[in-house]
């Protein structure tokens, strides 16, 4: 009954870190809005049809992650998620931008489930937010394509220094306690990719780090060659 009570009170805490986080990147996405150049005026029910099917594009690339084994343990996956979140929150803006990257996470769950005790659909969640958000609003600061190569370049850094700190802080011993599996076998796993690994410090930056920084590249490149190529056809007004 106590071990019951203690896993009931370890999720509550989760879920409220989580719905706390979300609340947090949505403020922040509100309060930028609020000090940028005026936005494209957009009604409401399309809007909605964009964020939709921005959201469902992304799910399914979400779907269609695969490992990198020789870098990170094949439960860090790469994918390319957030490539139509990032064309969302190009057009709508930085609000438009969290909102696709949740809905891309509850689309994911309804269709996949969680592998990961959740932990990893959070992560991908507020990691994937620390790119496209900085990158958004800097986007709309200045809507030329350095202002584009200048947000994404931001939003790689970040993203690569944001979600390594927060694997090494947050989400690799809640995942630990989460899933059940010790702290020390995740770090071992990480030992067989790069005998460097000894330590969860040492995990997220060689492990967690590189993976990060390859998909904040590999996104923004392809976010560039994309954007204008597709903005009049995924979303034209007739």
């Amino acid at each position: 009954m106590v071990k019951l009570w203690q896993d009931l009170q370890e999720n509550l805490l989760f879920v409220l870190v989580c719905a706390g986080i979300v609340l947090a990147l949505m403020l922040l996405a509100k309060l930028a809005e609020r000090f940028l150049p005026q936005r494209r005026k957009v009604s409401t029910a399309r809007r909605v049809s964009i964020i939709g099917i921005c959201s469902a594009l992304a799910a399914v690339l979400h779907i269609l992650d695969f490992p990198l084994i020789f870098l990170a343990p094949e439960f860090y996956k790469l994918d390319f998620s957030e490539i139509p979140v990032l064309l969302c929150g190009f057009y709508l803006g930085p609000s438009a931008t969290v909102v696709c990257e949740g809905v891309k996470i509850l689309l994911k769950l309804l269709l996949k489930g969680t592998s990961t005790a959740f932990v990893g659909d959070f992560a991908n969640f507020a990691v994937g937010c620390s790119l496209v958000l900085p990158a958004t609003i800097l986007y709309h600061i200045r809507k030329t394509k350095s202002g584009a190569v200048l947000g994404l370049g931001v939003g790689t850094g970040i993203l690569t220094v944001f979600g390594s700190a927060f694997n090494a802080v947050y989400l690799l011993p809640k995942f630990a306690q989460l899933y059940g599996m010790p702290l020390e076998t995740i770090i071992s796993m990480g030992t067989k990719v790069n005998p460097g690994v000894t330590s969860v410090t040492t995990f997220a930056l060689l492990c967690v780090a590189p993976l990060n920084l390859i998909k904040g590249i590999s996104v923004s490149l392809l976010t560039l060659l994309l954007y204008k190529r597709v903005e009049k056809v995924l979303f034209r007004h007739k």
